[in-house]
C-alpha cells in the first residue's frame, strides 16, 4: 500500500483515481425534511445520468432520492444504487471550504440508515467524507487518500456477514480507524447487549430472546402468557411490527398479521414518568464522552420522537430543552457510572443508544447501535435549543477523529 511523501498527507493512503462527486445523502435528507421540491434536482440527476460519459455520483444520488420515496421507487432507488456501486465504489461528499479532515468511511449498500450517520455529524464542518462500499468480496488495498478511516457500517442481519470479514482485515490497518473492531459492531443485536450488560452498573437491559415464529407459535400453544411481553421482527426500524402482548390472543392476532421469521422477545418494562408519560433518551457516546441526541416524552409506550409529535407539544419541548442545557452538569453526571459501563463494555469509539431513567436511578437501555441517527434538521422556530446541542456533539465527533488523526500520524 503506497503512502503520500508529503507534509500534508505524510500518513495518508493512496488510491489510484479520483473519487466521483457526490451531493450526499445528508444534502439530500436535509431538502426532504425541510419539505422542498427536489423536482429540479432530478430533473438534473437524470440528465447527467442519460449523458455520453458514465456518471456515478448522479446515479448515487438519484438512488437517495428514489429511496426516500418509499414502495415501489425505493426498490428502483435500491437496484440503481447497486448499479452505482458496481461501476465505482468510492464516493467523494465535500463540506464547506473542503479544507479539513479526509475521513474514509467503509459502508454497505442500503439506505441512509444501513451506516453511521457520517454525512449529517459532519454538517457545518470543512471535511471530505468519502463513502467506500464494501461488501464480502472486499480486499481493502488501494484506497482513497485518507487522514482517519471509519468503519461505518450499523447492525444488522444483512451486515453480519460483511462485517465479520472485514473485522480481521482491519486490526492491522496503517493509520487511524475509528470503531476499528467491526466483529463488535456485527455483536449489537439486542439479544447480545443484552447479554454484554447483564451485570454492568448503573444500568437495565431486560432480558431478550431472538425467537423464530414456530417459537412463538410453541409457545401460544403450551405456555400461558403471564406478563406483557414486547415483540419485535429482527432487522426492522422505527417501531415496524412492533407490538406488545399482553396474553395469547394479542400473540395470536400478531401472528395472523405478521410473517416475520424471527423476533426479539423481552418483558415490558413500565418506564413512565411522575408525569404518566413514558419519556426516551438518545445519547450518542464518542470515546466514551455522553452527549445528548434528543428526548420525547408520549403518552403511549412505544416513543419515537416523530411519533411523539414534540412539534406540537410545547410543554415537552421545554422539557427536552432543560435536558440539554442541563446536560453535562446533571444527566451526564447522574448516570456517570452507567456511561462508563457502557463504554468499556462496548469498547466502540462511536455509538448511540436509547434509554430511559427507571425510578431506582438506574438507565433501562432499549437498543444500542453505531448508525442511529442524530441530525440538526429541525426547524429552529420550533426547537431553538436543538442546534448549540446538536453543534456540540458534531464538534465533539470532529474533534475525537482530528485527535486519532493526530495519534496516527505522530
Amino acid at each position: 500500500m503506497q503512502l503520500a511523501t508529503s507534509a500534508r498527507h505524510q500518513n495518508l493512503v493512496i488510491g489510484p483515481t479520483p473519487e466521483p462527486p457526490s451531493i450526499g445523502y445528508g444534502a439530500i435528507v436535509r431538502m426532504a425534511y425541510a419539505g422542498a421540491s427536489q423536482s429540479a434536482l432530478t430533473r438534473a440527476l437524470v440528465a447527467r445520468v442519460q449523458g455520453p460519459v458514465a456518471d456515478p455520483g448522479a446515479l448515487l444520488d438519484l438512488a437517495t432520492l428514489l429511496m426516500l420515496q418509499g414502495g415501489d421507487l425505493a426498490v428502483e432507488g435500491a437496484q440503481m444504487q447497486r448499479h452505482a456501486i458496481a461501476l465505482q465504489k468510492s464516493y467523494q461528499i465535500t463540506h464547506g471550504s473542503g479544507l479539513g479532515l479526509r475521513i474514509l468511511a467503509f459502508v454497505t449498500a442500503g439506505d441512509f440508515m444501513a451506516n453511521t450517520p457520517l454525512d449529517f455529524l459532519l454538517h457545518g464542518s470543512d471535511a471530505v467524507l468519502i463513502l467506500h462500499f464494501v461488501d464480502t468480496d472486499t480486499q481493502l488495498a488501494d484506497l482513497p487518500v485518507h487522514d482517519v478511516a471509519f468503519m461505518a457500517i450499523g447492525e444488522s442481519p444483512e451486515n453480519a456477514a460483511v462485517l465479520r470479514h472485514l473485522h480481521a482485515q482491519l486490526q492491522h490497518w496503517p493509520t487511524a480507524i475509528a470503531n476499528r473492531d467491526a466483529a463488535t459492531i456485527a455483536n449489537l443485536s439486542r439479544d447480545r447487549v443484552t447479554r454484554t450488560l447483564a451485570d454492568a452498573p448503573g444500568l437495565y437491559t431486560p432480558p431478550t430472546l431472538r425467537q423464530s415464529r414456530s417459537d412463538l407459535i410453541h409457545l401460544l400453544m403450551t405456555t400461558p402468557i403471564a406478563a406483557p411481553l414486547i415483540l419485535r421482527p429482527v432487522g426492522t426500524h422505527a417501531g415496524a411490527g412492533m407490538a406488545r402482548i399482553n396474553g395469547a390472543g394479542d400473540l395470536a392476532e400478531w401472528l395472523r398479521a405478521h410473517d416475520a421469521p424471527e423476533v426479539y422477545t423481552a418483558p415490558f418494562i413500565d418506564y413512565r414518568g411522575s408525569n404518566g408519560l413514558y419519556t426516551k433518551q438518545r445519547i450518542v457516546l464518542i470515546k466514551g464522552k455522553p452527549f445528548a441526541g434528543h428526548m420525547a416524552s408520549s403518552a403511549h409506550w412505544m416513543v419515537h420522537y416523530l411519533n411523539a409529535d414534540m412539534a406540537n407539544q410545547p410543554a415537552r419541548r421545554a422539557d427536552e430543552a432543560a435536558w440539554m442545557a442541563q446536560f453535562d452538569q446533571d444527566f451526564a453526571q447522574r448516570h456517570a457510572q452507567a456511561f462508563t459501563a457502557l463504554y468499556h463494555r462496548i469498547g466502540l469509539d462511536y455509538f448511540g443508544l436509547d434509554c430511559a431513567e427507571l425510578p431506582d436511578g438506574r438507565l433501562l437501555v432499549f437498543e444500542l447501535d453505531v448508525a442511529m441517527i442524530v441530525h440538526d434538521m429541525d426547524c429552529p422556530q420550533i426547537f431553538p435549543y436543538k442546534q448549540p446541542a446538536m453543534r456540540k456533539l458534531f464538534a465533539g465527533f470532529l474533534a475525537a477523529l482530528k485527535a486519532m488523526a493526530k495519534n496516527s500520524a505522530d
